[in-house]
């Protein structure tokens, strides 16, 4: 039920904000020639001058940090009065009092009336006061630590050899099936800590609902010792219930459906009886809850996959993580506050500079699958266009996200972000150490010789490698940032073109913002404090712009049109269409496929 006094307190903070002065003195400087160069250059020093103290200076000042992880945003397109206006708007929002909300389980999912309580997921037994000040969710972390224990349990089981399919073997393959947040985060996190996984049951994700990911897979699995997780918040999802029918389909070849569903398939869910309805045994359930957003979910029960491939001994690793990042959230000054100080940015460069296009650049091949996590985690939590009071918002919000390990990124879009036409801003994201003893021994080499191997034959270069990948991120974003200015030695000579028109060909125009983000090492730790961040991050935009990050009903009307759809592929086996049902476009595209079809089954 809408409060409408709430709406109406709502509708008065919004304009507040927006008719405020730190607003109204961030479009004044949005209008301001704004050069990186500059920014950098005071005094007239250039770019590429040996650092001065001013660009020390700017270096530190505009820089900070939280254990292993290090944020460098002197490139971005800001100066103190602008970090002035931007930390006052942050006040005249009332951030700190909707970071609290968070935290401690106020309703912030205002369109459903609920919290959003992900940071639960990952409190230890026995919380910091600070982050459960009001005792709302008194009762919670002993439900959460259950759930968690009959997590490890599980996965336990199927890590030690006890859980058995049908025929007593022991299990060698897991299937996570499911789609956005029940698929893209265990998958990324599974990938990035790759390293640490210490046992031979290979994890395997499947989302697609056309089937052909689940078919390719299927190929190569035995039956006898696959399992699959159907990880799905609604259990209603029909992308991942089409893969759940299939797998079990397939099963059925082998052994009964009975023996099928009770030795191979677990269901996690914050709808339980749906999942008993489906057929799967108690037994092999585990729950999470409706105040967990699916893109928030990886640190619940959803992350069993997780669990599976790493032990839970690094699962847990990665919640207190994540929770290290939660209180440095809610304690840290605005200042040195690394969800705030992004939040704050992005902020600044979509609505303020009208930068509409946003990449997250890893330079680890083990991040591979992070910026998808990332587009999911912006794109459908701040892709909004009406404010928590129900009115249009009247500027800019989420920009485009996309992005791509930062080596491959080079060689298809760094082309645009260097001489195209559009303002990107950006993240670069690496790891500071890595291919020595605290890491890599972990990793498990199949020749039975632990790390020798790569201590005497691949160590140097693996190294070599890592430092070049280093050099790269720093490179492209000094280039980004001073564009020409940043190497004036670089000059091509060809004899069929004049010195001008090379200069024209290889001019780089600079002045494209970004943030370097640093962290020690890639573990379990780090990885939650990274994941958080950005959880975080986007709380701070959404705060900023009034709108509610944790609803998603821009998702919703496509899936109803699909059933629409549907229903006339699979009920009139002639190529017909009922007329007025669908627009002209879509009425002839569903023509021409049956009509293809019903050719293809003669």
């Amino acid at each position: 039920m809408i409060n409408n006094a709430n709406r109406t307190q709502d509708r008065q903070a919004v304009m507040s904000a927006i008719d405020g002065l730190p607003w109204q003195q961030l479009v004044a400087h949005a209008k301001r020639p704004l050069n990186l160069s500059k920014l950098f250059a005071q005094n007239n020093v250039s770019a590429n001058t040996p650092v001065t103290a001013l660009q020390s200076d700017r270096a530190k000042v505009y820089s900070a940090s939280l254990a292993d992880l290090y944020m460098d945003y002197s490139k971005q397109l800001v100066d103190n009065d602008i970090m002035s206006a931007l930390l006052a708007l942050a006040d005249s929002c009332n951030l700190r009092q909707r970071i609290c909300d968070l935290l401690s389980g106020k309703k912030v999912n205002s369109s459903e009336n609920r919290p959003a309580l992900h940071t639960a997921l990952r409190l230890p037994k026995q919380p910091n006061a600070d982050l459960v000040n009001d005792g709302i969710i008194d009762g919670i972390t002993d439900d959460v630590h259950d759930s968690l224990d009959k997590v490890a349990d599980m996965a336990n089981r199927i890590r030690s050899g006890m859980w058995r399919g049908y025929s007593g073997k022991a299990v060698t393959d897991v299937v996570n099936l499911g789609v956005g947040g029940s698929d893209l985060g265990p998958l990324m996190v599974t990938t990035a800590l790759q390293e640490w996984a210490d046992t031979d049951i290979r994890v395997h994700f499947v989302s697609n609902m056309d089937g052909s990911q689940l078919e390719s897979l299927l190929k190569h699995l035995n039956p006898e010792t696959s399992l699959f997780i159907i990880s799905s918040k609604s259990f209603a999802t029909v992308d991942t219930l089409s893969n759940a029918k299939s797998a079990l389909a397939w099963l059925c070849q082998f052994t009964t459906e009975a023996a099928a569903l009770r030795r191979h398939f677990i269901g996690i869910s914050a709808n339980l009886s749906k999942v008993s309805a489906w057929g799967i045994h108690p037994d092999n359930q585990l729950k999470f809850w409706d105040w967990v957003g699916g893109r928030f979910s990886l640190w619940s029960a959803i992350g069993l996959a997780i669990a599976v491939r790493v032990g839970m001994e690094q699962f847990r690793a990665l919640l207190a993580g994540a929770n290290a990042m939660d209180e440095h959230f809610a304690k840290a000054p605005f200042t040195q506050n690394l969800p705030v100080l992004m939040g704050l940015l992005a902020v600044w460069n979509a609505t303020f500079l009208r930068i509409n296009a946003h990449t997250v650049l890893p330079y680890d091949g083990r991040l591979t699958y992070f910026p998808s996590y990332l587009t999911q985690l912006e794109m459908e939590s701040n892709g909004k266009s009406v404010s928590i009071d129900g009115n249009p918002v009247s500027f800019a919000t989420c920009p485009i996200l996309w992005g791509e390990i930062g080596s491959n990124a080079q060689h298809a879009f760094y082309q645009l972000l260097h001489q195209g036409t559009q303002r990107v801003s950006c993240d670069f994201i690496a790891c500071v150490n890595r291919y020595d003893d605290t890491v890599t021994d972990n990793v498990k080499h199949h020749d039975g010789h632990g790390d020798d191997n790569m201590k005497h034959a691949n160590r140097v270069n693996l190294k070599e490698q890592h430092q070049l990948s280093l050099a790269n991120c720093l490179a492209q974003s000094r280039v980004l940032a001073f564009g020409n200015a940043a190497n004036q030695s670089s000059v091509i000579q060809d004899d069929d073109v004049t010195q001008d028109e090379v200069q024209k060909f290889r001019h780089y125009h600079g002045n494209q913002p970004s943030t370097t983000l640093l962290i020690d090492r890639l573990t379990p730790h780090n990885l939650g404090m990274l994941i958080a961040l950005y959880e975080h991050k986007v709380y701070v935009m959404a705060s900023i712009w009034h709108i509610n990050p944790f609803d998603q009903w821009g998702v919703e009307m496509g899936k109803k049109v699909a059933d629409d759809v549907y229903q006339q592929l699979i009920t009139n086996k002639h190529n017909q269409v009922a007329d007025g049902v669908f627009d002209a476009s879509t009425q002839q595209l569903l023509s021409h496929i049956k009509q293809q079809q019903s050719q293809t089954i003669k």
